[in-house]
């Protein structure tokens, strides 16, 4: 979801905090539970609450052309969004793109301090993807991130999507593309 078609949470809270360490996402860090640990020590240390980071988010919008992408895409296919946001950050966003079938992972909240987070499984976008796969779906997929990788090789297909160009140079097996209007065709030509 972040990156692809909305902006990166965390670096909009990064903004907001002046805290620059928030910046690091998953482009930069291939291990989600050492870069989740690392943001909750930086939450703890700088004393940033769920209810703030919630209000970041609120003032986000989606990224020039996702809705329509999407739309579009949801006129010919089931859509499913992946992600390893939260359920308690995506409510905003899963408004302004019409409440799609979003997976997510949760936090652990006590008296608006973050003190978790449960993941559903370990590498739950590509399990999710061979659950899917194991009800005869066909199922592309796209990602901008290190945390990516294993759903887009598990995917029948999959492609990054502005994704940051080491991570292209580490998988040049994957596709890769920066617009919407490519990464739809590279979906309906697979469809053909």
């Amino acid at each position: 979801m972040e990156g692809v078609i909305t902006p990166e949470i965390w670096e909009a809270v990064a903004t907001h905090t002046g805290v620059s360490e928030l910046l690091r996402t998953t482009r930069d860090e291939p291990n989600y539970q050492k870069l989740m640990e690392y943001r909750l020590g930086l939450l703890d240390k700088h004393k940033i609450k769920l209810s703030l980071i919630k209000n970041v988010i609120g003032d986000l919008e989606l990224l020039p052309g996702a809705r329509s992408f999407l739309d579009e895409l949801r006129q010919q296919y089931q859509v499913v969004i992946l992600s390893d946001t939260f359920e308690e950050f995506a409510s905003h966003f899963s408004e302004l793109l019409g409440y799609p079938h979003l997976l997510c992972h949760k936090l652990r909240v006590d008296d608006d301090h973050i003190t978790g987070f449960l993941l559903r499984l370990n590498d739950p976008k590509a399990r999710a993807i061979e659950a899917y796969q194991s009800l005869n779906y066909h199922v592309s997929a796209a990602g901008d991130s290190h945390n990516d990788v294993t759903m887009l090789k598990t995917a029948d297909s999959g492609c990054l999507f502005r994704a940051a160009d080491g991570l292209i140079n580490l998988h040049p097996e994957l596709s890769s593309m920066v617009t919407y209007e490519d990464l739809l065709k590279w979906i309906t030509d697979l469809d053909e």
